[in-house]
Order: structure tokens, then C-alpha cells, then sequence
């Protein structure tokens, strides 16, 4: 537990600063957060995009920041002609973003900045002398390798993505919020320099509430209307916009194609759609669910993206997972990859979705038990508190602080 040093949180000024892109970085920081308000901490979010929206949506306090990001197509692929083409732009954008952090931690004084994959927050604090906290679960950024566009690739990597890998080491503290080897989900976004490694620690899940703290399983499946033989599959699609909606387009055809015995929730991760049940046969549509660890415990299997914080909440409460990653979009590859390693996930690339393989896949996994052996090792190997290690290490780091 957390120990008497909480007090030293009282009156802290803490400045978060996570990656607007989709709503992972933003969820990841949230847990965090309320620790610290609970504790009298006082927290300003910045950030942009799909971020912006969220925290817009829970009123903490906010700061919107310049834009970044990338180009994906009409099909929620990354774009990487576009991306790479757009290389020499990203620079003065992110100076223009970095110029705004600045300027937005001097109006707020922050006695601590804590950055999710967010270069800008990391480059101000270190000018302005504020002790830094990096949440990060993908160390070195890769763009995919593709004959066609292999130099795009090479120019891409060597410039801004290298300044970017480097950049993370301003930070004092990098917090990896996942398994320590051999159980690490980000484990091939992970190929950190030895001269960084005294200030990397693996801190474990980073959860909004554990499952003992969720609603029994059997309330919310008796409130879906699902029976106990069924298989309820819990389907939680987020990320930009331009990601999603091809993807969430997608399954609602073939979901709606699966025979009687399974019963699909499905979040359309529109976060100003309100939280209403719409019922199509035996699919469920809820654009934003505020409860979603309410379903994930509920249900029997996931069907999602690959991003690395929906993996992790998934393990935490055993469930097996089948992966869609977004194509072209190489960390999430990688994360996916090293969860069908670990016998926890299956993948199905999202050219290659078909009501047939779809339906092949849950029937497999709704019937080997090898899937749930191998979540209940990585979870028993694994207690590790991700907001408690967390607050920890922030705790040491003001300690520490002139």
C-alpha cells in the first residue's frame, strides 16, 4: 500500500501531459490522476484530438494543445505515403505544440510533469527545470518496412522518429506499464538503449478499478439478457476515428451474421454519443460506454484492436482476445503477435476479416481451455499494482527533487 509519504502530495501541482491520439494514453493517465486528487494533489491536463475529447467528457481540468498526428486512408490503414511525405511538417507542428506546453506549465508551475508517449511535455519540462515522469510502452516508434515505399520508411525512421527515441531519455523516470520479461506484451516495441536502462521501471497494469472492485459478472449478462450457455463477446473498439469507423462498419455486418448462441456488446468509442442501447438481433451497439470494465468482466471473449492498454485491461481480467490490429500500424502488430505467443490471443489481419474466419476463431477459443491456463499464469506471475508502483516512483522522484 501506499505509505504515510501520501502527505507529501498534499498541495502538489501535477501537470499530465499524455498523447492525444485515440483514448488509450489519456485512460492510462487517468487512474493516476484520481489517485493523486484523492490524495490533494492538484492535476491540469493538455492534450489534443481523441484526448481532448475524453477529459472534456469527465471535466477535469484541461488545457487544449496543437494537434499532431498521422494520415491513415479511407480503409483505417496508416497512410505511409502520406505520413512520410508529411515529415518535414511534423517539425515546426511539434514546436508549435512543444511552445504551448511551455507556456501552459509556466501559468500552471507544476511541481511534476508526467508525459504518456508525448514528446512536447517531455522537451518543455526539461527547459523549464520540472522533474518528468514518462509513461511509455513503445520505446523506439518504427515505420512499417513495405517495398514500395521503403525509402519514405528510411527517411521517416532516420529523422523524426530517431529524434523522438532519443528525446524519451530527458525524461528522469520512464514508467513501463506492463509485465516485467518473459511475460512483457510490448516486449518487441521495447528495444531500449543500456545507457537509459537505470531509469526504465516495469510498474505492472495500470487499471481504473481491479476486478474484485467490478460488478459481478452475472448482473450485467442478466441485464444484456444473456443466458448462461450463451457466449457473450465483448467488443470494444476505440482509437481515432479514422481508424475505427471502417473497422466498427466491418464487424457490424459480421456480428450480426453469428448464430443465436453468441451475443455481442459492442462500443463504437464515439465519446459525445451518449451511452443508449440499440439492439440488432443478437448485437448490442452502445457508442460510449462509461462501465466498460462491467462488460469486459462480464463477458467471455474480446474482439478488439490491438492497442496495448485494452490488452493489458484483458489479461487483468482473463480474457481471451481476438486481435485485429490496425493495418500498417506496426506497434500494434507487434503487440499482437507477442499475445498469440503467449497463448493468449488469436489475430486475424483486418484484409483478411470474413464472417467465416471470424466464426472459426470464437468457436475455437470458446472451446480450448488453454487460453484461460495461460492468462491465469501471466496473471499469477504477475501482481504488480500499476497506479500504487506509479505513485511510488513519483513520490521518490519529488523526494529527490532540489
Amino acid at each position: 500500500m501506499i505509505d504515510e509519504r501520501v502527505s507529501s502530495l498534499v498541495g502538489l501541482r501535477a501537470y499530465f501531459g499524455p498523447c492525444g491520439i485515440g483514448y488509450g494514453h489519456v485512460g492510462r493517465c487517468l487512474p493516476i490522476a484520481e489517485e493523486l486528487l484523492k490524495q490533494g494533489a492538484t492535476i491540469l491536463f493538455s492534450t489534443y484530438r481523441e484526448g481532448l475529447d475524453y477529459i472534456k467528457k469527465l471535466r477535469l481540468p484541461l488545457v487544449e494543445s496543437p494537434s499532431i498526428g498521422f494520415s491513415v486512408d479511407e480503409t483505417g490503414r496508416v497512410d505511409l505515403k502520406r505520413t512520410s511525405t508529411k515529415t518535414f511538417t511534423v517539425i515546426p507542428k511539434f514546436l508549435t505544440q512543444m511552445n504551448a506546453e511551455i507556456e501552459n506549465m509556466r501559468s500552471f508551475k507544476p511541481d511534476i510533469v508526467i508525459s504518456d508517449s508525448r514528446l512536447s511535455s517531455v522537451v518543455a519540462s526539461e527547459i523549464l527545470g520540472v522533474p518528468t515522469v514518462l509513461i511509455l510502452n513503445q520505446f523506439n516508434p518504427i515505420i512499417p518496412r513495405t517495398r514500395r515505399f521503403l525509402n519514405l520508411s528510411r527517411i521517416a525512421d532516420i529523422g523524426v522518429l530517431t529524434l523522438i527515441s532519443q528525446g524519451w531519455s530527458l525524461s528522469d523516470i520512464i514508467l513501463i506499464p506492463d509485465f516485467p520479461p518473459p511475460y512483457t506484451i510490448s516486449l518487441k516495441n521495447l528495444k531500449i538503449p543500456k545507457r537509459f536502462e537505470n531509469s526504465v521501471r516495469f510498474i505492472g497494469m495500470i487499471l481504473p478499478s481491479k476486478p474484485s472492485e467490478v460488478r459481478e459478472a452475472r448482473f450485467t449478462r442478466a441485464d444484456l439478457g444473456v443466458e448462461e450457455q450463451e457466449c457473450l463477446i465483448f467488443a470494444p473498439i476505440s482509437g481515432p476515428k479514422e481508424e475505427r469507423r471502417p473497422l466498427v462498419a466491418r464487424l457490424m455486418e459480421l456480428f450480426e451474421e453469428l448464430p443465436r448462441e453468441y451475443r455481442v456488446v459492442m462500443s463504437l468509442g464515439e465519446v459525445e454519443g451518449g451511452s443508449t442501447l440499440t439492439r440488432k438481433g443478437n448485437l448490442t451497439l452502445i457508442p460510449w460506454i462509461t462501465n466498460r470494465l462491467d462488460y469486459l468482466k462480464a463477458c467471455d471473449l474480446v474482439v478488439s484492436r490491438a492497442g496495448h492498454g485494452t490488452i493489458m485491461q484483458s489479461i487483468a481480467f482473463g480474457k481471451p482476445q481476438i486481435l485485429i490490429p490496425t493495418a500498417g500500424h506496426t506497434e500494434q502488430h507487434f503487440n499482437a503477435r507477442r499475445a498469440r505467443e503467449l497463448g493468449i490471443a488469436e489475430v486475424i489481419d483486418q484484409e483478411a476479416l470474413t464472417g467465416r474466419r471470424l466464426l472459426s476463431t470464437i468457436k475455437k477459443m470458446s472451446t480450448i481451455k488453454d487460453y484461460s491456463t495461460n492468462l491465469e499464469r501471466i496473471r499469477e506471475a504477475n501482481r504488480l499494482d500499476g497506479v500504487e508502483n506509479a505513485i511510488e516512483e513519483i513520490m521518490r522522484l519529488l523526494e529527490k527533487a532540489p
